[in-house]
């Protein structure tokens, strides 16, 4: 079993049946609950209360229901459409030119692949009903550690506190779903822990919400641990770095300022924070990379562990999913033998990056070609196309995950080598305060990290083709593809066309609008002031 943060202990008591559908209002102001009301004031008599009140704010971000990976807190959406990292993965990745799901009659798939998806789109809105999830669970946790309340419960100075530290956690976790409405959807319902329960929301735009990220991240920065000094599975400043330089790389896209002079300052301070790349790329998508070297490189994960905390996430979708349908290589990967079938394959642009002879010993090269073909011209047909064996429930000592189905795989959500391409290209774009030769030092050292032959990259190597390439390489399958390719221009309009792209097998143009996914219908028409987003 893993030493994680428990959020297993916790999920019975805060794990409440969410009804995401019936009112934006119930969406945001939740006080978790279960039958026996433990919740009251009788919860709070032993203080160790408040660390597993605040793994609840956590939990939501692996699990999804009470009764096991298959069950749901939201209402009318299953734990494959309201899982955080799965439906993340999704509108990041599988919308992009790097995946495709074979069994486009789970809900919302074929849609979100094939970039035709619409307001009930049951994925959109799992995402959009999550993220409010989080940050309803992060405003209870706030709202039940305040002056007044732990004064009134006669809490202890020491944990006092303690919660110090818990409340900037629980606002990190806040911040962080907000950025992902904000880059995601463009706006959100805002509320936090000072607007009364059952309020009509007030609704915050792109501008609005970049706004509030930036100032509360710089606000809680002194109440974090520092970076890698928490418990695994736990925010710290390194956390707060990291969505900083995200919100600032894209700030151009998110409200039409450059802000890469800030991405620097940010990346540098997470570069000097004490990590450092696995020894092993492969290391961070192991069953053990809550122990191996990809401890030193990870900054955030998702947890995942097949015996207490096991759901329907990514790295469960990816490893069951990667099992070939004539490969049949389950076993390998950790998994039972034939997995999911064939679930999951790679569009033909993605492969042709790792084309050149330098990448055929990069261990970034996880493609298997085998007697397959490159093409996909008929999605239901599993046999269509090359698999991927990034991902595994192998650990990095020969042994598995404790379970078959679901893995002890955490999903790499931050990580350093991400860090090192974001510093390059914020370079590269013109921020200020960068060295070229750190810049073209953090690039080969991930090709030295990778075993690939072209380590001994130039400054004039280093252009924006470059890395949008190598981040397709490097951080393919990390739910970072859609925001990079909308960032370099290349998602919307037909410049860059991928296979199945607009719904035409060879990829065909698609509107601007759908850089931004739509409101949910049902969330649109609970709360008056939110706007359905351009084309919708």
């Amino acid at each position: 079993m893993k030493k994680i943060f428990k959020i297993e202990k916790i999920v019975s008591l805060i794990f409440v049946a969410v009804l995401v559908l019936s009112s934006c209002t119930n969406d945001l102001d939740i006080t978790p609950q279960d039958d026996q009301d433990l919740l009251g004031e009788e919860f709070f008599a032993d203080e160790t209360a408040y660390q597993r009140l605040l793994a609840g704010v956590y939990a939501n971000l692996s699990l999804t229901g009470v009764d096991g990976a298959g069950s749901s807190n939201i209402q009318g959406l299953d734990a494959g459409t309201s899982q955080f990292g799965r439906v993340l993965l999704y509108l990041q990745t599988l919308s992009a030119d790097q995946m495709i799901w074979s069994y486009e009659n789970d809900p919302g798939t074929r849609e979100i692949q094939r970039n035709i998806w619409n307001a009930d789109d049951p994925i959109v809105l799992g995402m959009w009903g999550r993220s409010h999830v989080s940050i309803a669970f992060a405003n209870n946790f706030l709202r039940e550690t305040t002056d007044e309340k732990l004064n009134s419960r006669n809490v202890s100075d020491a944990t006092k506190s303690e919660i110090v530290q818990y409340r900037a956690e629980a606002r990190l976790l806040r911040a962080m779903s907000y950025y992902y409405m904000m880059d995601l959807f463009g706006q959100a319902n805002f509320v936090t822990e000072e607007d009364p329960l059952n309020s009509q929301p007030q609704v915050y735009n792109r501008q609005q919400l970049f706004d509030f990220i930036e100032a509360e991240l710089k606000a809680i920065e002194e109440d974090l641990a520092e970076p890698k000094a928490n418990e695994h599975g736990r925010a710290d400043k390194g956390v707060a770095w990291t969505i900083l330089s995200k919100i600032y790389l894209n700030a151009e896209v998110y409200i039409g300022q450059p802000k890469y002079t800030e991405c620097l300052e940010y990346t540098k301070k997470i570069i000097g924070g004490g990590y450092a790349l696995a020894d092993n790329y492969l290391h961070n998508f192991m069953a053990d990379n809550n122990t191996n070297s990809a401890t030193n490189e990870i900054i955030f994960p998702l947890i995942s562990d097949g015996a207490f905390t096991q759901n329907y996430g990514p790295t469960t979708v990816m490893i069951n999913g990667s099992v070939g349908s004539i490969e049949v290589n389950g076993t390998a990967l950790g998994v039972s033998e034939s997995g999911w079938g064939g679930a999951l394959r790679l569009r033909k642009q993605f492969v042709e990056l790792f084309d050149a002879s330098i990448f055929n010993s990069d261990t970034r090269n996880t493609i298997i070609s085998g007697s397959r073909n490159l093409e996909i011209t008929d999605i239901s047909d599993k046999d269509q196309g090359y698999i991927l064996e990034k991902y595994s429930n192998a650990t990095s000592t020969g042994s598995f995950g404790v379970d078959q189905t679901f893995v002890d795989t955490d999903f790499p959500l931050f990580r350093l080598a991400d860090i090192y391409l974001m510093y390059v290209e914020a370079h590269l774009r013109g921020g200020a305060g960068a060295d070229p030769v750190d810049a073209v030092n953090y690039m080969n050292a991930l090709r030295t990290r990778a075993n690939n032959p072209q380590d001994n990259l130039t400054l004039t190597d280093l252009t924006l083709d470059f890395i949008i390439d190598e981040r397709a390489r490097e951080l393919h399958w990390e739910a970072h593809r859609r925001q990079d390719l909308i960032r370099f221009g290349r998602f919307t309009g037909g410049a860059y066309n991928w296979a199945w792209k607009g719904n035409g097998s060879n990829g065909i143009s698609i509107p601007s609008y759908r850089k931004l996914y739509p409101i949910p219908s049902a969330s649109l028409a609970s709360n008056p002031n939110l706007s359905q987003n351009d084309g919708y």
